[in-house]
Formats: C-alpha cells, sequence, structure tokens
C-alpha cells in the first residue's frame, strides 16, 4: 500500500486493516511515495522522514504490517510499476497485491504502464464513499475486459477521510489519525 501518507489517516489505517482481513495477507508493505507523480506536495508538508515515521507509528495498528522506505532511497517520482517490478524481484515467488482506493482506481489507466501494473499485481479497492461502489464496479470490469486486471473490490463500510482536511483543522486532525501520530504530529509541531 502506498501513498504520500502525508498524514497517514484512520481512512488508510481502516483500508489496510480491512484488506488484511479481507485476503489474509501474510504480509503488508506500507510504502511512502519520494515524489508522487499524480500531485504536488502542498506547502509546510511534513518531511519524507516524518511520514515515514508517522507510517511508523500508524503501522503498529495493522496486523503483519511493515513499513519500507525504498521510493524514499531510491529518489525521483514514485511510479507504481518500478516498485511492483522491484517487490516481485524481491519476492518472486509471491502473489502481490496493490491496495487503492477509488480516486485511484478511476484514473488508473492514466498512470505510468498500467497495463504492466495489472500484470504484476492484483489491484485491491477500498471505496471512500458509498456512491463510489457503483464506479468502482464499472472501473473493475473495463480492467478486466482490457488488461486481464485481477481486482478484488473490499466489501466494507466506507471511511471518507480527506488528508487536506486534517492538515487544516487541528481539531479534525485530532479525530482522524491514529493517537500515536496525532502525538508525532504534536510533538513535531506539523501542519499547525
Amino acid at each position: 500500500m502506498g501513498g504520500t501518507f502525508n498524514p497517514p489517516h484512520n481512512g488508510h489505517l481502516h483500508a489496510a486493516q480491512q484488506a488484511v482481513q479481507a485476503l489474509h495477507f501474510d504480509r503488508l508493505l506500507l510504502i511512502p511515495d519520494n515524489i508522487p507523480p499524480h500531485k504536488t506536495m502542498p506547502e509546510h508538508s511534513a518531511t519524507s522522514a516524518q511520514r515515514l515515521d508517522m507510517t511508523r507509528c500508524m503501522a503498529q495498528e495493522i496486523p503483519h504490517a511493515e513499513v519500507t522506505d525504498m521510493e524514499l532511497t531510491r529518489g525521483g517520482r514514485s511510479y507504481t510499476v518500478d516498485t511492483l517490478r522491484r517487490l516481485k524481484e524481491t519476492y518472486p515467488d509471491s502473489t502481490l497485491y496493490f491496495i487503492m482506493g477509488t480516486d485511484m482506481l478511476l484514473s488508473f489507466d492514466r498512470w505510468r504502464e498500467p497495463e504492466n501494473i495489472c500484470q504484476l499485481a492484483h489491484l485491491v479497492v477500498i471505496a471512500r464513499d458509498e456512491h463510489d461502489r457503483s464506479a468502482i464496479a464499472q472501473k473493475a470490469a473495463w480492467l478486466q475486459e482490457t488488461w486481464q486486471a485481477q481486482v478484488e473490490i473490499i466489501d466494507c463500510p466506507a471511511l471518507p477521510v480527506s488528508s487536506t482536511e486534517i492538515r487544516a483543522d487541528r481539531e479534525r486532525c485530532r479525530e482522524m489519525v491514529p493517537a500515536t501520530v496525532f502525538a508525532y504530529i504534536d510533538q513535531h509541531h506539523l501542519y499547525f
């Protein structure tokens, strides 16, 4: 599961926990982006090291979770296809799954080498809200037909959370991030 994790929030936590529970993963790798290719990091963002530390805080609450800095140490833009290729080299006998939210699935065909991502890993999708479910099903069918993608849709209550909202409101942040992440944010005077 990749992302900017700026900061890691309860939506990330919920998605990871639901995926682990539904698909019985042996291991879940949380991989903070170095430079996300699809958006610009906002001003006053946490540093890469801080995002890595906060992701480690969140990982304590997810069974079988580990945090890796592989995209941070690789440098440059973080493209999923590059990360999956490296993971496939590292774990050649493993089945890889890539966890994403609705917004990422809906824009997936505009990613770098989406057809190769579909060959390297199963896509695991968690809805951000109840209205996303029909759009997810339509896009999953298209990806399956177009690139033979294996798409797993996790059926669970959605938990809509926005990192942008969290960074703008201290009280919302306290409510929407794991307690250990909020303690880190507070200790390092991040975002506010």
